[in-house]
């Protein structure tokens, strides 16, 4: 960004995918930055931008290659300076950003829990035996299949509108969303229950929004500084040293929460084969500052007990 703050001649240029969630994300980003310096709408520009992931919906993210497609065209746009920051979900988000942009701004996180959709039932045990289930999440899946070996489990991607439209047409009995993005659609009614971490544990970074921008900004920088949420950086300090430690993507099913505890912080995460036979749990408490330290330190103690291959299709 050419000057340290944006004028509605000069607006501030904010890149992010067109789904209504996405969108809700980066006008919650403008309001917060806009409240902060007391800025008008005007001095932001909201840039839309299409992403791979968004255009293929009818084949898994493993199939057309991860994480990665929600956010190349993105962060390519962030480098060639036709946006001046990017906002991410974070469990979108791979854990290495490409060289000369840097995520050091998240927002207050929201509700990490999982929603359990359903125009049949109310919760997961309501499901009855070969009831067909819909996740596009290879975590979500996984987890099923270990609790719920009975039930069909199917390939179920789209935003809101879209899976409710297939629940109604009945492709599945149910399906998961996350209740963060619920909650910024002021659609929280569409959940027939939140799942407590204790029964599903999360994706790790569920319910961030990231800011991303160009390393040498300095004035987009100082512009982030009064809406940085420390405790939600502290959080994922934690849990994404963890995802990076495994080696996470879209395929490798990789659940992880961390939680502040006064000045310490508690870890849990945990790893499962794709087909849901085999879930290996852990977790770790200690100092909020050793939280990166706590992360790696789990995921090394969890491969070491998973052995070679424990991430290979078994079914």
């Amino acid at each position: 960004m050419k000057n340290a703050r944006p004028t509605p001649a000069s607006p501030l240029r904010i890149g992010t995918r067109g789904s209504p969630l996405a969108l809700a994300q980066a006008w919650e980003t403008r309001d917060r930055l806009a409240a902060a310096h007391g800025l008008s709408e005007a001095c932001f520009d909201i840039v839309v931008i299409k992403v791979t992931g968004d255009q293929i919906q009818d084949k898994s993210l493993k199939e057309i290659g991860g994480k990665g497609l929600f956010t190349r065209e993105i962060e390519e746009a962030l480098l060639d300076g036709s946006i001046d920051i990017a906002v991410h979900s974070m469990k979108d988000m791979p854990v290495q950003q490409p060289a000369g942009l840097v995520i050091d701004c998240y927002l207050p996180r929201e509700d990490v829990r999982d929603a359990f959709v359903s125009l049949q039932y109310k919760s997961i045990a309501d499901l009855p035996e070969g009831a067909v289930v819909g996740s596009s999440s290879l975590r979500r899946r996984a987890q099923l299949a270990n609790r719920r070996p009975d039930l069909k489990l199917v390939e179920f991607r789209g935003n809101v509108q879209t899976r409710l439209k297939k629940l109604d047409d009945n492709v599945a009995g149910a399906t998961f969303l996350a209740m963060a993005g619920l909650s910024r659609l002021g659609r929280t009614e569409v959940a027939q229950s939140a799942i407590a971490p204790e029964e599903m544990l999360p994706a790790v970074a569920q319910g961030a929004i990231g800011v991303e921008r160009r390393l040498d900004d300095t004035a987009v920088d100082a512009l982030l500084a009064p809406i940085r949420d420390l405790p939600t950086a502290q959080r994922l300090a934690s849990e994404r040293a963890f995802l990076a430690e495994l080696d996470g993507s879209c395929e490798t099913p990789i659940a992880g929460l961390a939680l502040l505890e006064g000045e310490n912080l508690w870890l849990r995460g945990e790893i499962l084969r794709p087909d849901g036979s085999a879930v290996l749990r852990g977790e770790r408490r200690g100092p909020i500052a050793e939280g990166a330290a706590m992360g790696q330190d789990l995921a090394r103690d969890l491969l070491a007990r998973a052995g070679p291959g424990f991430f290979d299709f078994k079914g």
